[in-house]
């Protein structure tokens, strides 16, 4: 099959020079022309030796070989790709990539736990499904916890001018690569050598303002004997783009539901049904400076009179502010001809800045007493304050930035070769990564903001009422005031975090590709044995967990466990136009004096009728061992609200009439605990997918493959609201209350004199599951045009056709597709197509690529399901790029890229309310519009 038509048109389809599918980019040539046969005469020593050459090993498979397409289907982006798409880093270039559909958290999710890094969802999938590789073996975890609960890997810090290649494999990969590969795997290749010693300078801006970056690499590769050594330092620029750079995010949205509803500021709120107090008798003209002076009095219909701005949501941050740096090396030491020993470091400095807003921003009676009662008007109130840029002082927001600095390095020394003369090959490494975070966060303190709302506004507490609210006679006309820079600084500053994931793994393969003969070729096997050990810590400021910061808690949290794994992949061609490829692998997780194990296997097929024909399947098991910080995450506090069924119960309404159960009781206020659980299982999965690929004319090739997930023992925390509906049916006797259940329910539920819920403890436990069915499909051709040099075409598609959900036992199956409630948003399909042109001298080169997202919910369908009135899908947002790239000389490489060639935005959602700040899914769009991209590269 080495000269098949399926080969060529694969290999020819490469050579364009932008988005591979099917494997490495090469250069543009006709391979259909059949090589000479080895001459009869040679011996079997140089027939494989020839056979060696042409095989090699490719992600997806531990044991060489030489055809491209195998079972397992690859996705391959070139550093070229990477250039004449427009994508600025690794991140970029993966999450444009057809198969992430899935809305994920970042940069614009200022509120979370890990605005610096960045992620993906392949087929809308959990981010920590995917596998991340370096060069074949696996990135350290990211210290901070994705969504405060669930570990992940971050795709920062990668310099991406030293990337050769990266390759994403879809679909269960655990058989071969262990833990957390269940959505698929992605491997980044870094180079190796180069040709030449090289600078490359790129600067890019936005048209619409903000967010300049500026990037240099410096790279060499030397050989001094048997020694080489490529060195590569990156380092990079990224300003921030702020709420007020975007007009869609400078204010309150006025295309909505609503009319457009300013920022509650200062507000007094009843909680009696009697709306808005407004107690100013300046009318708001002592703050009216706030917000650039656009702070004034305002009316919300059915709510009342309160002191606001309708450009408060631009006060926040929408990309970070960064600035990173990487250094990286790879060594090789020649010992003899079959044997060398070889060594990578590749370390990440990297510094985000970033601004919550005024949102995150603000002091409430809520949050430090619920409701207080003011005697003198008999009501019950929340006052609140949100703080401007003046209260803070000179920068405003810019002065008070949040900041995570990351700091990690990865290290692998080994050694590899052959046996002797033998077919038998070796590879035997160690390698340590390690990630250190720090988190710099701005607070409000506690005592220190009580003092001195209580000494400005609040006066003095004058006792409880009945039901266990504090009483106040407050100065209401004092919270319409200015308050000094002096006075916030007083009150507020900063906290420090400590995080760490470490990583320790001492990994040894042995191959023979050769190992017999079948009718159809040579078979071939690996053996793997893995051992090694992982620690993860996270150490938040001790002010986070003791009260001592207002509003706001921290997660906790550290362990470590020793790991074992070992794998065996055997290929058989069967006979000429049948493949058989078998994996199988154990892995065990030894905590403390407990261990979790699971074995993972896979069987592939490759049927190739013809030689432009390859039909393909693959079916196996593939699982996620509970994570370290599933396992030792300490007590972490949130805040919720959940249906108090006792109480309502006591008042006559539950079942059918549940929903007419009074305030507070239907939506009690709660703190709530989350902790790790060393007694957790795997995750598991059963994955399949079976596809085709057609190549029916030299140069040209087409394929298409379904996948199917069928997850289990998903980890999730324990239904607050399951839990409140068991202690209902424990005290009204309808349960056992002596049984484990009833006694465990009781346990978790904390009750205050007055019978309020205050408290719930919410473990991690086993008991989601989850079904995905996704297609993919990929064309490719290459058209020459002789003297005017090539033209090449590239289309990716994925269409998600399945998207099903359990959260807890007992629960119907969601879903999603027609129940968006429930997730953060995906997009259905998604659709990559290049065009690119290259002159027969490759001094010109010319690509426009461009992205179709596919629907999404709009926001009451997100929000309340497509059965409300206005609910819907919006249309696809269609975003094109476009590149030209001159190589005046073969010294000198200049581009021009335009991203988001036509400057859309978010596409228009006019069922937002008029209270939003962003009008549309920031965990699937962006407003960053148009933006230039210069870049010069020079070869010593």
């Amino acid at each position: 099959m080495l000269n098949s038509k399926l080969r060529s048109a694969v290999l020819a389809a490469l050579a364009v020079g932008y988005l591979s599918v099917h494997g490495a980019a090469v250069l543009a040539q006709d391979t259909s022309t059949q090589s000479q046969d080895t001459p009869a005469a040679a011996n079997s020593k140089e027939i494989k030796a020839a056979k060696r050459l042409e095989a090699v090993t490719v992600t997806g498979s531990l044991i060489p070989q030489s055809e491209i397409e195998t079972a397992t289907p690859i996705t391959t982006i070139t550093a070229e790709d990477m250039k004449i798409r427009g994508f600025a880093t690794v991140a970029d270039a993966l999450q444009q990539s057809s198969f992430a559909t899935g809305g994920v958290q970042g940069a614009q999710f200022t509120g979370g736990f890990t605005p610096g890094a960045q992620t993906l969802s392949l087929f809308g999938l959990s981010p920590s499904y995917v596998k991340y590789l370096i060069d074949g073996r696996p990135m350290s975890d990211f210290p901070a916890l994705y969504n405060g609960s669930d570990t992940f890997n971050s795709i920062s810090g990668i310099p991406a001018e030293l990337v050769e290649r990266i390759d994403i494999l879809p679909g269960g990969q655990s058989s071969l690569y262990g833990s957390d590969a269940i959505a698929g795997v992605i491997n980044i290749v870094l180079k190796k050598k180069l040709d030449r010693p090289s600078i490359d300078v790129r600067y890019g801006f936005y048209q619409r303002g903000g967010g300049p970056s500026r990037r240099v690499t410096l790279a060499d590769s030397f050989t001094i004997g048997r020694f080489n050594l490529l060195v590569g330092l990156q380092y990079e620029k990224q300003d921030a783009i702020w709420g007020f750079d975007r007009g869609i995010t400078s204010h309150y949205y006025a295309n909505g539901t609503s009319a457009p509803v300013a920022g509650r500021d200062v507000l007094v709120s009843s909680a009696t049904g009697n709306g808005y107090q407004f107690f100013d008798p300046n009318n708001c003209a002592n703050v009216s400076n706030l917000f650039g002076g656009s702070e004034a009095k305002q009316f919300r219909p059915g709510s009342g009179e309160y002191c606001g701005s309708f450009l408060s949501p631009g006060y926040r941050t929408l990309k970070n502010n960064s600035e990173n740096a990487q250094a990286y090396a790879h060594g090789t030491f020649d010992i003899n001809d079959h044997n060398q020993l070889y060594g990578d470091f590749l370390y990440n400095y990297d510094e985000t800045r970033f601004a919550t807003g005024s949102n995150y921003t603000f002091w409430s009676t809520g949050v430090s007493y619920g409701y207080i009662y003011d005697p003198r008007y008999d009501d019950y109130y929340t006052l609140q304050r949100a703080f401007a840029p003046e209260d803070i002082g000179q920068g405003g927001y810019k002065s008070i930035q949040n900041k995570q600095t990351t700091n990690a390095w990865r290290g692998t020394f080994g050694g590899k070769g052959s046996f002797g003369e033998s077919n038998w090959d070796y590879d035997v490494a160690v390698t340590h990564t390690e990630q250190k975070l720090i988190t710099r966060d701005w607070q409000r303190f506690t005592d220190p903001i009580e003092a001195y709302f209580a000494s400005h506004v609040l006066g003095e507490q004058e006792g409880v009422t009945d039901d266990g609210y504090p009483i106040f006679e407050p100065n209401y006309a004092a919270l319409y005031n200015p308050i000094s820079p002096a006075d916030f600084a007083a009150f507020s500053g900063y906290t420090t975090t400590h995080a760490k994931t470490w990583d320790n793994m001492l990994r040894g393969q042995v191959t023979d590709a050769s190992l017999f003969t079948l009718p159809g070729g040579d078979a071939g096997i690996a053996l793997v044995a893995e051992g090694g050990n992982q620690g993860w810590s996270y150490v938040p400021d001790a002010r986070l967990l003791n009260g001592g910061v207002w509003g706001t808690t921290d997660v906790q949290g550290a362990g470590h466990r020793n790991r074992y794994a070992a794998t065996t992949e055997l290929r058989l061609p069967v006979f000429s136009m049948l493949t058989v490829d078998v994996s199988g692998r154990y892995d065990k997780y030894k905590v403390e004096e407990q261990s979790v194990d699971k074995a993972t296997y896979n069987i592939g097929l490759e049927f190739r009728p013809f030689e432009s024909l390859l039909l393909r399947g693959r079916y196996g098991t593939a699982f996620k061992a509970p994570t370290l910080s599933d396992e030792f995450q300490g007590a972490s506090g949130y805040f919720s609200g959940v249906t108090d069924y006792y109480q309502c119960a006591l008042r006559g309404f539950r079942g059918s009439n549940i929903s007419d159960c009074p305030a507070p009781y239907n939506d009690t206020q709660f703190f709530g605990t989350q902790s790790g659980n060393t007694k957790l299982k795997p995750i598991t999965a059963k994955v399949w997918n079976y596809g085709v690929v057609w190549s029916p004319w030299v140069r040209t090739s087409f394929s298409v493959d379904y996948y199917h997930y069928s997850i289990k023992n998903e980890v999730n925390t324990q239904s607050a609201d399951l839990l409140s509906q068991n202690e209902a049916r424990c005290r009204l006797g309808e349960l056992d209350i002596g049984s484990p259940l009833c006694v465990e329910a009781l346990s978790q539920i904390t009750r205050d004199g007055q019978g309020f819920i205050t408290d719930i403890y919410t473990p991690k436990v086993n008991v989601s599951n989850e079904i995905v069915n996704a297609i993919t499909a990929d064309a490719a051709y290459l058209q020459p045009l002789d003297a005017y040099g090539s033209l090449g075409f590239r289309l990716s598609y994925s269409d998600i056709l399945t998207h099903k959900y359990r959260p807890f036992p007992g629960d119907e199956m969601i879903d999603l597709l027609r129940d968006p409630t429930q997730s953060i948003g995906d997009f259905k399909s998604k659709v990559n197509g290049s065009i690119t042109w290259n002159s027969s001298s490759h001094r010109w080169g010319v690509t426009l690529y461009g992205t179709r997202y596919g629907s999404s919910p709009n926001y009451l369908a997100s929000t309340y399901g497509f059965a409300e009135d206005g609910a819907g899908r919006l249309k696809p947002w269609i975003l094109f790029n476009t590149s030209v790239q001159f190589n005046p000389t073969d010294d000198w490489a200049l581009s021009l890229n335009v991203n988001n060639v036509a400057n859309k935005m978010p596409p228009p959602d006019h069922s937002y309310p008029g209270t939003s700040g962003a009008p549309y899914n920031e965990f699937l769009y962006d407003p960053y519009g148009r933006a230039y991209y210069l870049e010069a590269t020079y070869k010593f």
